[in-house]
């Protein structure tokens, strides 16, 4: 078969079911640089993400609307379905004689020219409002600092978003590509240690001090049912934040030789080092502050100012390198697309990282200021592009590619998790958006949450 730039085959040829494992894998087109990471660098591109400064949101965002029992319940079982979604995407990734560095490439060759172009659709938004979080976080995380030193209220959230967007967009356009990062994970990893430590520590010291707490799910019945649906997609998020299908693409595409069994290491090293940090601060923190945690764990801890203050800057740093990764998706499809190569600080590649990335960060940030509502954002991703692109094409595109290797009873389980995570996602959609109408009417545009 032949193949085209998008992933698809040729129109003039029926397709067909190669056998991939007797063909020389094809490599595809693009500016950045592929097969020349480690597993481990990999898995620590995939545990950045999972640790990133979205894990002292879970607490608010998931214990409090789903209780002990469910919450608990619901998170390990999130990262085993999220484990098993993403490895039958690693198992894909050389399929056909060809090696798919990005999820759209995978979609358009399975199913066509269409399915391509959807994807991409869908991955777009999806990284797009994980960015936004991004940058909502670290303006949280700014402003968490400020409050410590000053409680004059002059300086707003949406100010410090803005400052942060600033500060993401220098970053981008130092960074040339993905596997550039390297020194930087290690940084990273540092300072997820810093805010872990430190909220966990100050959750056990406030838990311990603290009268009875309450664990009761609030809100009305009605608002119960949304909540509990929207948790749902959060748990999903929790968990593919670090790998989301383009995500893995982006990283898989900078992985050594052989590439699946690499690709397996990688998950299996951020399912096993990536979830305790995360498991650890999210329970602890529930725990501690009960129905009455924050979407924003530092911000309800008590404990020495230098302390607070040094974990709040080490998660504004983290998000900064988070976002990075996130956004590499973008950045690849515009280098690939307007053929940057060569020294990355040349005058015209440098030019163009400060033009087009910093435009992108530059809307990122005003949608962040706009609409700073961290926890409905999270919701609504899961719920349009983490609940499509991990569970439900993942399972449809190992069930078409794999079809005549399947036996009936594993035929009937991808058909059942790809209808099940279809009505998750639908139910989730409209969860998230009733949340984002009911905040939007309690706060105004460019609230100071």
């Amino acid at each position: 078969m032949e193949v085209n730039g998008d992933g698809t085959g040729s129109s003039t040829r029926p397709r067909k079911v190669i056998d991939e494992e007797n063909l020389a894998v094809e490599f595809p087109e693009t500016a950045h640089q592929i097969s020349s990471d480690s597993w481990f660098q990999v898995g620590f591109v995939l545990t950045t993400g999972i640790n990133s400064a979205y894990v002292l949101g879970y607490s608010g965002t998931i214990m409090v609307p789903l209780g002990w029992i469910p919450g608990v319940l619901g998170l390990i079982i999130a990262a085993a379905i999220s484990l098993y979604a993403n490895s039958l995407i690693a198992k894909l990734h050389e399929f056909g004689g060809r090696r798919h560095i990005r999820y759209r490439d995978l979609a358009g060759f399975i199913y066509g020219r269409k399915a391509y172009s959807l994807t991409w659709g869908l991955q777009y938004v999806n990284l797009f409002m994980i960015n936004t979080g991004y940058i909502i976080l670290a303006g949280s995380a700014l402003k968490a600092v400020y409050a410590l030193f000053s409680d004059d209220h002059v300086m707003k959230l949406p100010y410090f978003i803005a400052l942060s967007g600033f500060v993401c967009a220098l970053f981008a356009m130092s960074i040339p590509h993905l596997s550039a990062l390297r020194l930087w994970l290690g940084v990273s990893t540092v300072f997820s240690l810093i805010y872990i430590v430190v909220a966990f520590v100050l959750s056990v010291k406030d838990g311990i001090e603290a009268p009875a707490r309450d664990y009761s799910i609030p809100g009305t019945t009605q608002s119960k049912i949304f909540t509990t649906i929207g948790a749902s997609a959060n748990l999903v998020f929790a968990f593919n934040t670090g790998m989301l299908p383009e995500i893995q693409d982006v990283g898989y595409a900078t992985i050594k030789q052989p590439v699946v069994s690499n690709m397996m290491k990688s998950l299996y090293f951020q399912f096993t080092a990536g979830v305790l940090p995360m498991y650890a601060v999210t329970f602890i923190g529930y725990w501690a502050y009960g129905s009455s945690t924050s979407t924003y764990l530092l911000s309800s801890v008590n404990g020495p100012v230098w302390v607070k203050a040094s974990a709040n800057i080490a998660a504004f740093l983290q998000t900064v390198i988070a976002l990075h990764i996130f956004a590499s998706p973008m950045y690849e499809y515009l280098d690939t697309r307007f053929g940057i190569t060569g020294s990355p600080f040349s005058i015209r590649n440098l030019s163009f990282r400060v033009g087009v990335r910093g435009g992108y960060l530059t809307i990122n940030t005003l949608v962040a200021a706009l609409l700073p509502f961290l926890g409905d954002f999270m919701s609504l991703t899961g719920a349009i592009s983490t609940f499509p692109l991990t569970f439900i094409l993942a399972n449809h595109m190992y069930l078409k590619a794999k079809k005549n290797k399947l036996t009936s009873l594993q035929k009937l389980w991808h058909w059942l998790n790809v209808y099940f995570f279809g009505l998750m996602s639908i139910a989730a959609a409209v969860s998230a958006l009733r949340l984002i109408a009911v905040d939007s009417k309690t706060y105004h545009v460019f609230a100071d949450l």
